[in-house]
């Protein structure tokens, strides 16, 4: 083959993943639909043309990204900018809000060309594009019908330029699949090449780097650094992505899936029970007349207030519950795809991001504990016909709507005991629940959540007791053991109280001296030989303690116990006899 032809090969082999991406811009000439959601961008509606991921785990074409208005900007020195000041990538780090989750998403500084490339997308791409068109053009002479395909090449061959491919010593080992089988197989799995070397395909694995790297990579940047082939590396990886999705996300998409179950059945509990008494309020009404029936549709509209109240307190805590779980299955759904789907090459391309947002999901975010998603089934709305309600339009009435039910923004936290503590004592607080209006709820049983955990040391808590009197208070207590500070949480229906979280901080246990303050253990004990002290004053003559004048005597009076030289001050030695050859108790003899 000719050098001309040399030419054109490699030319198309740079080239090829770009045509692809090109072709699938352009709408369906044939009219056919797209089967395939997994090769559209959901912005732009297309086959995806350079699908990048963003670290959310959703993917879009890289125009679609660099179309998104930036939800907020920071110079390259972290300082705020207006986000409608003009930037460019190499200055400013953009946060932009994902099409798809909504959630806050930080660009590189190179824009989105820094993000990684979905692979797994163009492979959906380029089968996409083989099931729906008919004819299929040669990359290389572009005349004659390609029918078959250089998986290595990532190019379409017809017949003869298919002969020449493998006649020509560079490519004759290269795999060439027919494409009506590749049809049939229904995925196809496209080889990684490498942007700095066209047609080498990223088949090692750099662990310094920790980056796939093709064999020109490794023998000219990558040449002091270990690599490994990627099929002897990407089982470790593909674990550490397994176990995440297996022990974390899936335990949690099953809390909050039971949680989601749990409000749903709140919200058609509280408006039957609504429904129900509005209809015994009605049915009170019809025997009066006039003054009655105004009163009838103010008990309505408070009825309805109420419901209104308690129906967008659970519609927030749906929308947590359900954005949680989205985030949760979006991830999880990404990484068992990849997983399954993906080559070697594939998994290693995407691992970083993909590991960067599962251990996002899994330490930030929200997961609350079915059972601490307590049921508000309008059980603590009544209707009290016989209670006086006062006078409407000059009439007497009864009959009210009853709805005191706890509100954390309005239950309060009282006693020094949630911010103030003492290492190994008891220290205690007292927890009242009140109402919307503020007062205090005449019954207990509400779900209350303590978490007591150290800020400082790790893996250390303290366990809370919880006493309901039965009216609406409830005593709290614990004992600390490490001194420092603590985050006290104080949650009431899973939601923090005024407040909350607090912080704790434990002080060191106040050590008391155990021996006397004195000039010199010879003049506090009358010249007892046997009487010693923890400073290091020594005497002759037999003496075991310290003198005036003698060797080591620190000058001044200090403690016998510990040779403070404080006499209002912390004993430095927790109990008589820690130091060698220290003090007795001098006072005694």
């Amino acid at each position: 083959m000719s050098v001309s032809n040399e030419n054109a090969i490699k030319d198309v082999e740079t080239k090829s993943t770009l045509k692809e991406i090109d072709s699938s811009s352009r709408p369906q000439d044939n009219g056919e639909a797209v089967n395939n959601s997994r090769a559209v961008c959901r912005v732009c509606k297309k086959l995806y043309r350079e699908p990048k991921i963003l670290p959310c785990l959703h993917t879009f074409c890289a125009d679609c990204i660099r179309q998104l208005e930036p939800f907020s900007l920071s110079g390259i020195n972290g300082k705020a900018l207006l986000p409608k000041t003009e930037y460019n990538g190499n200055h400013v780090s953009v946060t932009v809000l994902c099409p798809e989750c909504d959630s806050e998403v930080d660009l590189p500084t190179s824009g989105a060309d820094g993000l990684t490339t979905d692979h797994l997308a163009l492979d959906e791409v380029f089968m996409e594009t083989l099931l729906n068109e008919n004819c299929v053009v040669c990359d290389l002479c572009g005349e004659g019908d390609a029918g078959k395909r250089c998986e290595v090449c990532c190019v379409n061959l017809c017949e003869f330029c298919s002969q020449a491919h493998r006649r020509q010593k560079r490519t004759s080992s290269h795999s060439i699949q027919s494409l009506e089988e590749l049809k049939t197989q229904g995925r196809l799995s496209r080889p990684v090449l490498c942007t700095l070397h066209p047609g080498q395909e990223l088949r090692l694995f750099c662990e310094p780097c920790d980056t796939p790297v093709c064999l020109e990579c490794a023998a000219t940047f990558h040449r002091e650094h270990r690599c490994i082939p990627a099929r002897d590396v990407v089982h470790r990886h593909g674990d550490r992505i397994r176990e995440m999705v297996a022990g974390s996300l899936r335990p949690r998409m099953g809390h909050l899936e039971e949680s989601l179950r749990r409000v749903e059945l709140s919200q058609d509990e509280l408006g039957n029970r609504t429904e129900v008494l509005a209809a015994e309020v009605r049915a009170y009404a019809r025997g009066y007349a006039g003054a009655v029936e105004v009163h009838c549709r103010g008990l309505l509209r408070r009825l309805e207030e109420l419901r209104t109240q308690r129906r967008n307190q659970l519609h927030l805590q749906g929308a947590q519950l359900r954005q949680a779980l989205a985030d949760a299955r979006g991830a999880a759904d990404f990484a068992e795809r990849l997983l399954t789907c993906g080559s070697d090459a594939e998994i290693l391309s995407a691992k970083a991001v993909t590991l960067r947002r599962l251990t996002q999901v899994v330490d930030t975010g929200y997961d609350p504990s079915p059972a601490a998603v307590a049921l508000d089934d309008g059980s603590s709305i009544c209707f009290l016909p016989f209670e006086n309600a006062g006078e409407v339009e000059g009439y007497p009435v009864v009959g009210v709507i009853h709805a005191k039910t706890v509100d954390p923004s309005k239950c309060t936290i009282q006693g020094e005991g949630v911010q103030l503590g003492r290492e190994g004592q008891k220290t205690e607080f007292t927890l009242v629940c009140r109402d919307a209006s503020g007062e205090q709820m005449g019954k207990g049983g509400d779900a209350v959540l303590i978490s007591i955990v150290h800020k400082e040391t790790k893996d250390c808590t303290v366990e809370a007791s919880i006493i309901d009197h039965s009216n609406g208070s409830y005593s709290i207590s614990c004992t600390p053991v490490v001194p420092g500070p603590y985050s006290v949480w104080v949650c009431v229906k899973a939601q923090h109280v005024k407040g909350s979280p607090f912080v704790l901080n434990v002080k060191r246990k106040f050590r008391r001296h155990r021996g006397t303050f004195h000039c010199c253990s010879f003049c506090s004990s009358g010249g007892a030989k046997e009487a010693r002290c923890a400073c290091p004053g020594t005497m002759p003559g037999g003496f075991q303690g310290c003198g005036h004048g003698h060797k080591g005597h620190p000058g001044k009076a200090h403690w016998s116990c510990c040779g403070g030289v404080v006499e209002a001050s912390e004993c430095l030695v927790q109990a008589v006899g820690t130091i060698p050859g220290s003090q007795l108790r001098t006072v005694e003899l």
